[in-house]
């Protein structure tokens, strides 16, 4: 009795051994065969574009990288930017004005292609998308009234202040870092209103806006920059894992190389990334 009772425990350990076995070979099938699709999906990426005839930027309305001219047209930085790369790829650029809280989702499920509109490379812009390298560079700046300017010495300063700004937006993390009271609000441009409207105090946005918005000849001619809360720069998102990132990059290091991008940072008055 008890040989039998050994045979059938030995039997029983073995039947596991192979259910674990069988097991261990599927989840490395399934992995075998995630990579495989992440690696079509990759090749796809910028095949697809060329197919579709066109790559689809997602922006929002944010002078000096994206804004519209007299003729209701994208213009700036970053329009005239993907517009030459566009032309590289052999495509039309289509610009689609998103929600900036909701970029990424729209990255993931296909509306957009990148998201490329003055965007601070970030943990979260890592993790959520592919990023190109670094092409520009860009502050986090609180914008206030002139007559207020002179007391904001420090972040002290401006504990005792409202803020409005961009949700999602990298000037939203810095307000957060510096336990500051915001208001959020849709884009950049909203923030400077808000400001002006006097429902805030002041408001965080890219100081890149704030030199094109603010100051003398402007519609904010009462508003200012002042205390600069971060440095960052700027990168564009692809979907993870998308072989558009490579060649971005290429396209990049070319336009530097060339002296394309020093002559579009000129006009617009932007600073290169090393």
């Amino acid at each position: 009795m008890k040989k039998i009772l050994a045979i059938v425990l030995v039997a029983a350990l073995l039947l596991s051994f192979a259910a674990c076995s069988s097991k261990k070979t599927d989840d490395t099938t399934k992995a075998a065969e995630a990579t495989e699709q992440k690696t079509a999906e990759t090749v796809a990426d910028v095949e697809a574009i060329k197919a579709a005839g066109k790559i689809v930027v997602g922006i929002t309305d944010y002078a000096p990288m994206d804004f519209k001219d007299k003729n209701g047209e994208w213009t700036g930085f970053d329009a005239e930017f993907a517009t030459i790369v566009a032309e590289k790829l052999g495509v039309k650029v289509e610009f689609v004005e998103i929600d900036w809280d909701n970029k990424f989702l729209e990255l993931k499920t296909k509306s957009i292609d990148c998201i490329w509109n003055g965007m601070t490379i970030t943990d979260e812009v890592k993790n959520n998308s592919n990023c190109t390298k670094p092409y520009a560079k860009n502050e986090q700046v609180v914008v206030i009234a002139k007559d207020k300017a002179a007391n904001i010495k420090s972040v002290e300063d401006l504990k005792d202040l409202t803020f409005a700004v961009e949700k999602g937006s990298a000037g939203e993390t810095a307000a957060a870092d510096n336990k500051l009271k915001t208001t959020a609000v849709q884009n950049q441009t909203n923030c400077l209103l808000e400001v002006k409207a006097g429902s805030v105090d002041a408001c965080i946005i890219d100081s890149t806006m704030a030199d094109t918005m603010t100051g003398e000849g402007t519609s904010y001619a009462d508003l200012t920059k002042s205390l600069s809360l971060t440095k960052e720069e700027y990168g564009i998102g692809c979907r993870i894992g998308s072989d558009l990132t490579d060649q971005l990059n290429t396209y990049i290091d070319e336009l530097k190389a060339d002296g394309t991008l020093a002559k579009l940072a000129e006009k617009y008055e932007i600073a290169l990334a090393d």
